[in-house]
């Protein structure tokens, strides 16, 4: 699959869609996994962390390469402008402060069960728009 050449910060072989959101969905369901013991900030640094793979999933579908970041807003400015990007994937960009801070003692407000939910929900709006699109290019190239 060729990709463009707008960034040098690229792996040689980026793997697949399917394999991006495989690894987005494990993401996924960790950041559901609430129990004793598990902090609420690493909770939403998966639900992050999903949101990314996903949309990654959707740049290679569309034959675009991306940088190393975790920035979700910088990602979804990488689509190509057909690609319809929802109200509820464009307020997954809040999900961003969740790749780094959250992983490091006092980089984060403690996350409250509300905090975490709405995470929770975001990634999920993200992942399934991602799949769903990721579906429609694969039936698009067979049909082209």
């Amino acid at each position: 699959m060729p990709l463009d050449e707008s960034t040098t910060a690229e792996r040689a072989d980026p793997g697949s869609p399917d394999d991006w959101l495989r690894y987005a969905r494990s993401d996924l369901n960790l950041s559901r996994e609430k129990s004793e013991g598990v902090l609420s900030e690493t909770l939403c640094f998966h639900a992050q962390q999903a949101a990314e793979k996903a949309i990654k999933a959707v740049l290679l579908a569309e034959e675009r390469s991306f940088p190393y970041t975790h920035d979700l807003q910088q990602l979804l400015e990488r689509l190509p402008d057909k690609v319809t990007v929802p109200s509820s994937v464009q307020e997954a960009v809040e999900l961003t402060k969740y790749a780094v801070l959250s992983r490091y003692p006092a980089d984060l407000a403690p996350v409250d069960d509300e905090e975490h939910r709405r995470a929770v929900q975001w990634a999920e709006a993200t992942v399934a728009w991602a799949e769903k699109h990721v579906d429609a290019v694969k039936e698009r190239d067979d049909d082209g």
